[in-house]
């Protein structure tokens, strides 16, 4: 409320002015003005020329010009029949200066002063710079600062100005000493209090916020109580009174809730009531709550929304079902009725997308499973959301379903996006002893250009190899989903140019190939594939027995039609860091007649997650592959080994050091055997993927704690090589643990792991730290 304060001169002049007639304004007058305009007080002044005065009109007067807050002392005067005002203006707010906040930001304060008039250039009232340190205290109370304290200086500046500055000491968040809860008979005080988000303080939650009192999450804390027991049949359960008291100091919080519990209820009976529009029977397949269970709000309103996602499946979008309890005191029991109003069955009337600023409309809209002009299907447009983000284009899908104007049966389908770096580029420029200078690029787009079609391009350049490689794969070669890629590389290496002997083999390689995908449903698509290679081993100094001995029975140039064929099956639910759903797939490659070496591979890929919680989540995953020769080829070549150990299979191991190893060459019978890999591959493991801690957007970033596992074996041994162990032996697997960390950039995906091996055996290299960039893992 606003006081109106009349100074002593002009109760003086009001006295005087009562014994006086009235008098006829002839003019007004205003002193004191600097910064006011004179028309302002003229719009406030209920006066003017020509008006008769007295006290009454005086007082009003006096009430108008105060109220407009310009003011802090006005005098009323009379000089013959002309009205003179005088008065001295509020000071300005030259400045304002926050010291001490850290909880709330400077910015957020200055904009909150802004709001209640306290601003640089605004008129300075006391009485509002009181009311915002009062609720600047109530939010800082609200945050379970008690003994924050706000101090607020007015200086005085030149020209009727002020500077204000406020001191703001925040305190410390009280911490909660102890949380109870009383009357419960039913549930243990252990496990109430596991609901609550506020805990007890201890020791070891010097990290955490759970022990800071916050009146909101004890709102949400008693919110999720009375959840607790609504949901095991205590229907008539009660938060009687709920207090927070606080220590001398001001340092903790008591928190002491008082319930009652009730009776427990059950089910007496489930009925369905209003337009079903589908079967009565395929409609009560999707109640979940049954007659004689225990009541569970919770339950009951799940299979409401599961009968509005079935209705909705069949266009009726603004379908409403509400479910309505039956309380019977007499035997504690509930009637639930579910009261189904299905309305209009609703039409797509157009589908938009927005926020796709490099993506085009037509990748998108050839993802969409709803179509315009058809009915609007819930399923459908979940189906089409899920496609959108598998496509790992982006960050983020939303959808929204909103009516037309005007028209009470079509919707119009919104989807916006959140664009996400799509591929990877690395460049390199080197210099080492032996070999040079060292160039190379490369460059894998996974929506080239908007197109959604993948583009990989590499070049490596020395004095002593090259090496080019090029492919692309057009998803939507036809309108159906059938895809198309090509491939082509070549790599070759001069060893007159190496000034070293550091190998013990190199393969000159050439060759391209293209395959085809095939659609299977949703989920699912077949794959064919055909290409042409050429291979020429070319041997080292240092050469190892195995490679020698395949080659003199062999020969060391070789030419390879080879035919594919797969099976591959995904319902994860984005196409970058998934944590819900599965994928899996089956390869089959063979090498055609007419090939120099005759072999094949099967391998077998899988993945699965499952939701531990809302912020945990565990990834299994598996990895096992086989190569085998048949006909006249009398071994499987050794360069289509496997390899196990790196970033991508086996952390903690340096890269392909995991398996067989080969026997050193009679030229330097003293050098390390290296590894030979091997032609079957066991690798897999599980991961927990968990939020980084003190990172808000988690969606370009994951983190997991994992455990690997894996090892490739031999089931034939290469001519030359005396220690050879052939078979699948699973108690020589090799295990690691760790921590890993993938960042994606708009270079590409960033990995990092720390991995310590748990069974190194004699001959294995480790590696704790690791590092990719280009890959997920």
């Amino acid at each position: 409320m606003k006081r109106y304060l009349l100074p002593a001169l002009l109760l003086s002049l009001l006295a005087s002015a009562a014994q006086a007639d009235t008098f006829e304004v002839s003019d007004i007058r205003i002193n004191g003005l600097q910064r006011v305009s004179a028309g302002s007080v003229f719009s406030a002044l209920p006066l003017n020329i020509g008006d008769q005065l007295d006290q009454q009109r005086l007082v009003e007067a006096s009430r108008s010009l105060f109220s407009t807050g310009f003011f802090q002392d006005i005098q009323l005067g009379r000089e013959g029949d002309v009205l003179v005002i005088n008065v001295v203006e509020r000071p300005s707010i030259a400045t304002i200066e926050l010291e001490g906040n850290k909880a709330i930001k400077s910015e957020d304060l200055l904009n909150g002063l802004r709001l209640a008039g306290l601003a640089e250039g605004e008129i300075f009232q006391q009485a509002t710079l009181e009311g915002v340190r009062n609720e600047l205290l109530r939010q800082y109370v609200a945050q379970g600062r008690y003994s924050a304290d706000i101090q607020a200086e007015v200086i005085a500046e030149p020209r009727n100005r002020v500077s204000l500055k406020i001191t703001i000491d925040e305190g410390k968040v009280a911490s909660i000493r102890h949380v109870n809860v009383v009357g419960n008979t039913v549930f243990s005080n252990e496990d109430l209090a596991a609901l609550f988000e506020l805990k007890s303080s201890r020791w070891w939650r010097f990290f955490s916020s759970a022990d800071k009192y916050s009146r909101e999450k004890l709102g949400g804390d008693l919110e999720r109580l009375r959840s607790w027991y609504l949901n095991r049949g205590y229907i008539n359960m009660d938060i009687a009174s709920t207090q927070v008291s606080i220590s001398p100091d001001k340092k903790h919080v008591f928190i002491t809730v008082n319930i009652n519990e009730g009776e427990q209820y059950s089910v007496r009976d489930v009925r369905l009531s209003g337009d079903l529009v589908v079967e009565e029977e395929a409609v009560r397949s999707l109640l979940l709550i049954e007659q004689g269970q225990v009541f569970s709000r919770e339950v009951m309103t799940a299979s409401s929304d599961l009968i509005t996602r079935r209705l909705g499946n069949e266009g009726y979008t603004f379908a409403n079902v509400n479910a309505v309890p039956e309380v019977h005191e007499e035997d504690r029991t509930v009637s639930v009725n579910f009261f189904v109003d299905p309305g209009k069955r609703a039409y797509v009337n157009r589908i938009d997308f927005r926020g796709n600023t490099k993506t085009d409309d037509e990748v998108l809209r050839r993802e969409m499973r709803q179509m315009e002009g058809g009915w609007a299907s819930t399923h459908q447009i979940d189906r089409s959301k899920s496609r959108l983000e598998q496509l790992g284009f982006f960050k983020e899908v939303n959808v929204e379903t909103l009516p037309v104007p005007g028209v009470d049966d079509q919707v119009d389908v919104n989807f916006t996006v959140e664009e996400q770096p799509s591929g990877s580029v690395t460049a390199s420029l080197g210099f080492a002893q032996g070999t040079g200078l060292i160039l190379g690029g490369s460059i894998s787009q996974n929506n080239f250009f908007g197109t959604g079609n993948r583009v990989s391009f590499s070049a490596n350049r020395s004095e002593y190899q090259t090496a080019l490689s090029f492919g692309f794969v057009d998803p939507y070669f036809t309108v159906d989903g059938v895809s198309l890629g090509y491939n082509a590389f070549y790599r070759t290496t001069d060893y007159d140019r190496l000034n070293v002997d550091v190998s013990s083999y190199a393969v000159d390689s050439y060759g391209a190939g293209f395959n085809f995908g095939y659609p299977v449903s949703d989920t699912s698509r077949l794959n064919f594939g055909l290409s042409v290679q050429n291979d020429k081993v070319k041997t080292g100094t240092f050469t190892v027995k195995e490679i020698i001995g395949f080659l003199d029975e062999e020969g060391d140039n070789f030419n390879s039609l080879k035919f594919s064929t797969g099976w591959s099956q995904s319902t994860l639910n984005r196409g970058v860091f998934p944590d819900r759903g599965h994928s899996q797939s089956v390869r089959f490659e063979t090498t055609l007649p007419g090939s120099d070496l005759s072999f094949y591979s099967v391998d077998y890929r899988a993945q699965k997650y499952f939701r531990m919680s809302d912020d945990l989540t565990l990834r299994l995953h598996s990895d096992l592959g086989v190569v085998k020769n048949y006909g006249s080829t009398s071994q499987v070549p050794f360069f289509e080994h496997y390899y196990v150990g790196g970033i991508g299979s086996l952390r903690g191991y340096r890269d392909s050091s995991v398996g067989p190893r080969s026997t050193p060459s009679d030229l330097d019978p003293d050098r390390d055997a290296l590894p030979f890999g091997g032609n079957i591959k066991v690798a897999g493991g599980a991961e927990v993927i968990f939020p980084l801690p003190f990172v808000q957007d988690q969606r370009s970033m994951r983190t997991v704690l994992f455990a690997d596992f894996g090892n490739v074996y031999t089931d034939t041994c290469l001519r030359g090589n005396p220690n050879c162990t052939t078979g699948v032996d699973l108690g020589d697997l090799r295990y690691s643990v760790g921590v890993g960390l993938n960042w994606l950039t708009a270079l590409g995906p960033l990995g990092f792991s720390l991995g310590v091996p748990l069974n190194k055996q004699s001959g294995d290299k480790t590696q704790v730290f690791q590092f990719t960039l280009g890959q997920t893992f």
